[in-house]
């Protein structure tokens, strides 16, 4: 099975937004990205804009030949935004407007019945969904009830353990165990947030996992090693 890439830009769009001016071109570093063997593009349109901006989705999704997974909060006013330019792939994920970054998976339980409208909306549209979650088994299963396609378990906590070189094999355990059970139940797997190359490494093991979205490491390496050469050396990783 080949394993596909998906590479969040979202920091580009960051460290143009801090001079406000037009550089680096979100739209330009994608093209490069998929030019390098990436297989999509991943931004998410938060809501306060902090970053990737209305623009930006408008002008990726003009290009048709760009496979776009746009992430975005369980919120009707961006099930709109999301039905105008109809992104390749949508993850639902979990939004806090004073967050630094995402901090873990969705509360599946507070909002079942919200997110299972939210899906059935899409799903109408053929627009491929995942859940961006917490590994553990309840939520795979909440996950399958609500009607998603794929499942994306956050790796935020395993990524910091093997950072700071603490114990994560239980954190991997729990991986492995949703991994293989969402597999089980006809749930496509994808891994997200916090990866760099040795966590990548660790996690590719795990054969369950399809599909690898990373972005704040690529977009760090990229300034001392190229974009190019770091999205390779993953997809080197990865295959």
């Amino acid at each position: 099975m080949k394993k596909r890439l998906g590479v969040n830009i979202d920091h580009v769009a960051t460290l143009r937004n801090a001079r406000g001016e037009k550089h680096p071109d979100p739209y330009k570093i994608a093209l490069e990205v998929l030019k390098s063997g990436a297989d999509s593009i991943t931004i998410h349109l938060r809501e306060d804009r902090r970053h990737i901006k209305d623009n930006d989705l408008k002008i990726l999704s003009l290009n048709k030949s760009i496979p776009i997974n746009l992430e975005m909060a369980p919120d009707f006013k961006m099930i709109k935004i999301a039905l105008k330019y109809k992104p390749s792939f949508i993850c639902i994920v979990p939004e806090k407007r004073n967050e630094i970054t995402t901090e873990g998976g969705l509360n599946l339980k507070k909002n079942r019945s919200k997110i299972k409208k939210i899906l059935e909306i899409f799903n109408k549209e053929k627009i491929r969904t995942s859940l961006f979650i917490n590994p553990l088994l309840q939520d795979v299963n909440i996950s399958k009830e609500l009607g998603t396609k794929c499942i994306e378990i956050h790796t935020g906590k395993i990524s910091n353990q093997i950072k700071t070189k603490k114990n994560y094999f239980s954190q991997l355990n729990n991986i492995k165990k949703c991994a293989h059970y969402a597999q089980k139940i006809g749930l496509e797997v994808h891994a997200g947030h916090g990866m760099d190359y040795k966590t990548t490494k660790i996690l590719n093991r795990i054969q369950e996992i399809e599909e690898f979205n990373i972005g704040h490491f690529i977009i760090g390496e990229s300034i001392s090693h190229g974009i190019t050469k770091t999205v390779k050396k993953f997809i080197k990783i990865l295959r």
